[in-house]
């Protein structure tokens, strides 16, 4: 029942990464002016990180006795979004704030690089109960 839960709980994590990065983000900046839609992604991207740290933390841990290595991957993804969510995300908002164009492409390129990591790392997960933990 555990790794039924931590299939769960990674495939949460990988669909709403995906989601988010590709589907919510896209529509916001296509459904809404953009002063709107801006300031509404700013909003919304502290949860979206909480979400990505509590649901890879909770698949870590349920993972953590059949598969080590899921869960290591699992805990690289929380504690890597820590300094995303406290640190780079500030500073991708003093730089929009600042109108500091290229200081905020680089900033966002760096945590559009982090997701797609993350969904890498979520989808070797996923991989890896087909692979070894369902087999």
């Amino acid at each position: 029942m555990m790794l039924v839960a931590a299939l769960l709980a990674t495939s949460l994590l990988f669909g709403g990464m995906v989601l988010y990065s590709f589907g919510f983000a896209a529509f916001l900046f296509t459904a809404l002016p953009a002063n709107v839609a801006g300031p509404t992604i700013r909003r919304a991207f502290p949860h979206f990180y909480l979400f990505v740290m509590l649901s890879a933390a909770a698949a870590a841990g349920l993972v953590w006795a059949h598969d080590a290595l899921a869960a290591g991957l699992l805990a690289l993804i929380v504690v890597t979004t820590i300094p995303a969510r406290q640190v780079l995300m500030p500073a991708i908002n003093r730089a929009t704030d600042a109108g500091a164009k290229s200081r905020f492409k680089w900033l966002h390129g760096l945590s559009v690089a982090i997701t797609l990591v993350h969904i890498g790392l979520a989808g070797v997960v996923l991989t890896r109960f087909l692979t070894t933990v369902l087999t």
